[in-house]
């Protein structure tokens, strides 16, 4: 598709729905369709409309990505574009690094100024957020965010539908359980091997 036909469907008008937009305008992309049941009338972001559902679409509205923020929707997003036969496409940011042998499955957005290391693999339809860093070898299970700021060190394995928030670091080598959520600033110094909310330096599971 020439550059001046780069289209992009974003399911979600959330704040990250947003900054995907963001990034996607600095990809090339140059009109954007957010997609949203809850969106008010006429909403817009910098001229790009919002719909209420997919309907009525020509097939030059082929790449879409799955904006939400919540790790749950954003499944239930990637399986609707699937559904519909578009193509779920990786959003990476030119501002990003990403290091030699990596893997990011579809459906993934890499923010500015994130860094995923060699050899690092990363799941379907997961977010690296703005800043994160997922370094050499690691792993982060599908549905899963990293999120800013936050850093998955060397050999670390992250699982499912889980969640790092912002400033949160998992130090070398270790493994952090499906559905796990760590909360802003933690720092994990051992493994998790149970599902559940973490907090604190060093991270203890919320009872």
């Amino acid at each position: 598709m020439p550059m001046h036909e780069k289209k992009l469907v974003i399911m979600g008008f959330g704040g990250h729905a947003r900054s995907v937009a963001d990034v996607a305008l600095a990809c090339g992309y140059m009109e954007l369709l957010f997609v949203d049941a809850n969106a008010a009338p006429n909403e817009n972001f910098l001229g790009h409309p919002v719909k209420h559902h997919l309907q009525g679409l020509d097939e030059t509205w082929r790449d879409a990505i799955a904006a939400s923020g919540n790790n749950q929707q954003r499944r239930i997003q990637y399986q609707h574009i699937a559904q519909l036969g578009m193509r779920p496409v990786s959003i990476i940011s030119p501002l990003a690094s990403v290091g030699t042998g990596s893997v990011i499955s579809p459906g993934c957005f890499v923010g500015h100024h994130a860094h995923i290391g060699p050899m690092a693999s990363i799941g379907h339809a997961c977010i690296i957020n703005t800043g994160a860093i997922v370094e050499h070898e690691a792993r982060v299970g599908d549905y899963s965010h990293v999120s800013v700021n936050s850093t998955l060190a060397g050999r670390c394995s992250l699982g499912s539908f889980s969640m790092l928030g912002a400033g949160v670091t998992v130090i070398d080598g270790l493994s952090v359980a499906d559905e796990v959520i760590i909360g802003a600033g933690a720092v994990v110094i051992d493994s998790i091997s149970q599902s559940g909310t973490y907090v604190g330096v060093p991270a203890y599971r919320v009872p």
